[in-house]
């Protein structure tokens, strides 16, 4: 499993408009300018987000996107499936796919949901928030 930059970025983008909520709705090229992402690829980022309910955007005068729900409510697992499809680090655990032919002698399968089950317990168990008040805690230090 790769998280992509469409994942990476959907993280970012959740962040910023939960550091901002309480300016209201945030336009598109505030939070592209301030996360240095283009105009274009954050579009078709929120689009996604809009469609699954994550985020409301507002057109015009005053316009932009916002959270639909607190950032406590948003766990960082659920973000990436949304960008990422599927977080499985194999095909055949992967959602709808068709079961393999090999599951009921494959060793290794109980490995592999093993480790399915350790990557989506950990990122469902981090919310947009924590990651929020992560950023404002101060690490700014460099290794």
């Amino acid at each position: 499993m790769m998280i992509s930059t469409k994942g990476r970025y959907a993280l970012r983008i959740m962040v910023d408009l939960a550091e901002h909520q309480s300016e209201g709705y945030i336009p598109l090229k505030e939070t592209a300018d301030r996360q240095e992402i283009s105009e274009k690829y954050l579009e078709s980022i929120l689009k996604s987000l809009v469609k699954n309910k994550f985020l409301e955007g507002l057109r015009g005068k005053g316009g932009g996107y916002r959270l639909t729900r607190a950032p406590e409510e948003y766990t960082i697992g659920s973000i990436l499936r949304l960008t990422e499809d599927s977080l499985a680090p194999v095909s055949c655990l992967e959602p709808g796919e068709a079961a393999c032919p090999r599951m009921a002698n494959c060793r290794t399968l109980p490995m592999w949901q093993g480790l399915n089950k350790l990557i989506n317990d950990y990122l469902d168990g981090i919310t947009l928030a924590e990651l929020m008040n992560q950023a404002q805690s101060g690490g700014d230090y460099i290794i």
